[in-house]
């Protein structure tokens, strides 16, 4: 990743802390300002286990966006280090935004959050997602209830799945980073390896697929990435589970399951890449990954 383009003229850049409960759309808005996919999305709790940093130019800013694990009670090994990460990331912003579920109303976790921001130090905003889908009556309790929590006076409604809202809020995040060089490649829509991003479109399409235990005790590894050939990149994708009876959903009847998989993370990866892609999606069986420090310091689960 290179830094500091060149640019005439005053530059400002900074990080902004995506902080809320899980399923409250974070990933969404973080697409939404880059203006392209860097965090997969679904409907699954801990979607999202590493903080993925999206990078979007807006005139002579850069805001380089950090899409947080949803704020929870840790309890393994990966959940603990998601939970420790948030709170890194916290400290070391130059703002964050504390985004709120509309249709869900203000609960416990928003206000346990709304607390840890409190005692961060940084310059909070409070976006009300998904007022998309609320009328006028709910869409005005919703940013009462986020004024109440009194973590912030800036309270932006918003739906970032349509985009309603959101280049307001950018503005304004815009006018808190501070002057400075460039932090990445103006071109760089996000920090992550190519690796960590193909694995994460291909577990995206785990998620969407299964249930119960399995979108928790999956995680995805590309082994190899091939490009030699202009119009061909073949990725090599190990998915692991921590039961025999995970592997077998997985697969499932007459390997139905992870052939859909497999075309549905194959038609991601090209839409992403402009090229043909030929993806071979193999699953293994590793017991306990979840709590195996040694394998999460691999997989970059901080």
């Amino acid at each position: 990743m290179s830094a500091g383009a060149a640019h005439a003229g005053p530059t400002r850049a900074g990080f902004v802390a995506l902080a809320g409960r899980p399923n409250v759309g974070k990933s969404t808005l973080v697409n939404a300002i880059v203006g392209q996919k860097v965090a997969i999305v679904s409907d699954k709790p801990q979607t999202t286990r590493r903080a993925i940093r999206g990078i979007a130019m807006r005139g002579n800013a850069q805001l380089v966006l950090v899409d947080l694990p949803g704020v929870q009670r840790p309890r393994d090994a990966l959940t603990q280090r998601m939970q420790s990460r948030v709170e890194r990331e916290f400290g070391d912003a130059d703002a964050a935004l504390l985004l709120l579920n509309g249709e869900q109303g203000v609960g416990p976790g928003d206000r346990f959050i709304a607390g840890a921001l409190a005692r961060a130090d940084v310059p909070v905003a409070v976006v009300v997602n998904k007022i998309d889908r609320l009328d006028e009556a709910h869409t005005l309790a919703a940013l009462q209830a986020a004024a109440e929590l009194g973590v912030s006076d800036e309270i932006f409604p918003l739906s970032a799945r349509k985009g309603t809202g959101v280049e307001e809020l950018v503005e304004y995040l815009v006018a808190l980073l501070p002057h400075s060089p460039y932090l990445f490649d103006v071109d760089d829509p996000s920090d992550q390896a190519d690796e960590v991003l193909f694995a994460e479109l291909i577990r995206e399409q785990i998620l969407r697929r299964t249930f119960q235990e399995v979108p928790h005790a999956v995680e995805v590894v590309v082994e190899e990435i091939d490009d030699s050939r202009e119009d061909l990149v073949r990725v090599q994708a190990r998915a692991w589970v921590e039961a025999e009876s995970q592997k077998g959903i997985l697969i499932g009847s007459q390997g139905r399951m992870i052939k859909a998989i497999g075309t549905a993370a194959r038609r991601e990866l090209e839409r992403q890449l402009g090229v043909q892609v030929h993806l071979d999606l193999a699953v293994r069986v590793r017991r306990g990954w979840r709590g195996d420090d040694g394998l999460l310091d691999r997989l970059g689960i901080e």
